[in-house]
């Protein structure tokens, strides 16, 4: 096994791990804050990817992409928030849960009524193809090594909101008593908004960078949300924090899971079997995981009761 091989996936799994961040932060903002199961949360990072993928068609610019599927979600949460999701605040989980469904089922026949049914495309720009060499020599792509740049300064830029900002402030206390804030005065119902437009927004700019690596289709976010509750149920629910150190650990366990897996089982079994079997337990990896973690910390790393 290549040393340079294993660093390469290494490096894979923590670009997965922080786009899995920016799902995961707004879907825990959106929980800690307004005690929300949003399952249509998916459907928005989905919203990203085609906002970018038919504004790139049209202008042939990455950057204006990127802007539009910032604007597109954050602009769809805004809706949804103020037509559907503010009448639910009050309604037990199961109303949550049932009502998000159908976002769900919305938003993907929307999609295919306005792009169609086929897979779009989101070209990388030229300054951005290539490879880079990092050292030891390791050969590896630069639109990779971009995201993850973008994706830890944006955690960064997270972070700092939430600790030193007056609208951190406010969110970190609407997590603790929002009857309290609300009687000093903070309207809760324009927080909540600009909390679900910002979880919103964060997920459809991750759907737009993952867009230019693999196709941009519809259903697309449903199986990025189910690693994205993974991720928060790890960390531990309502946990910036938890979230970031969460989706590190998740990006990094399947992707070396998948690699590592089929070679170790290639050792006593042919490869075409060992690939299959490997490829079976590192898809169950996570999850595996994410049992380990609540059997010795039920409220995940980070979580408070």
């Amino acid at each position: 096994m290549s040393s340079l091989l294993l660093i390469e996936q290494a490096l894979n799994g923590l670009q997965f791990g922080v786009m899995l961040f920016l799902i995961a932060a707004g879907l825990t903002l959106i929980f800690g804050v307004m005690g929300l199961i949003n399952l249509a949360h998916g459907s928005l990072y989905m919203v990203g990817a085609f906002a970018a993928a038919g504004v790139s068609a049209l202008t042939g610019s990455f950057l204006l992409a990127l802007v539009a599927s910032l604007a597109a979600a954050a602009m769809a949460g805004v809706v949804i928030e103020m037509t559907v999701i503010r009448r639910l605040y009050d309604r037990d989980h199961l109303d949550q849960v049932l009502a998000t469904f159908a976002l769900i089922l919305i938003f993907s026949e929307g999609t295919r009524y306005l792009f169609g049914s086929f897979p779009l495309f989101l070209d990388k720009p030229e300054w951005l193809s290539g490879t880079v060499t990092l050292p030891l020599g390791i050969e590896y792509s630069l639109y990779r090594l971009t995201l993850i740049g973008v994706g830890l300064a944006l955690a960064a830029g997270l972070f700092w909101m939430i600790a030193r900002t007056r609208v951190g402030i406010r969110i970190r206390a609407g997590e603790n008593d929002r009857e309290m804030i609300g009687a000093l005065g903070v309207n809760i119902s324009r927080l909540y908004t600009l909390v679900f437009a910002l979880g919103a927004a964060l997920a459809g700019f991750a759907g737009a960078l993952v867009g230019a690596i693999q196709s941009v289709q519809i259903g697309m976010g449903e199986p990025v949300l189910i690693l994205a509750f993974v991720v928060i149920v790890i960390g531990g629910i309502g946990s910036i924090k938890g979230a970031f150190i969460g989706a590190i650990l998740v990006g990094l366990t399947d992707t070396l899971g998948r690699f590592l897996l089929p070679q170790l089982f290639a050792l006593f079994m042919n490869p075409s079997e060992a690939t299959s079997v490997g490829s079976s337990l590192a898809s169950m990896s996570i999850y595996l995981l994410m049992a380990g973690v609540l059997l010795f910390r039920p409220k995940g790393l980070f979580g408070e009761a």
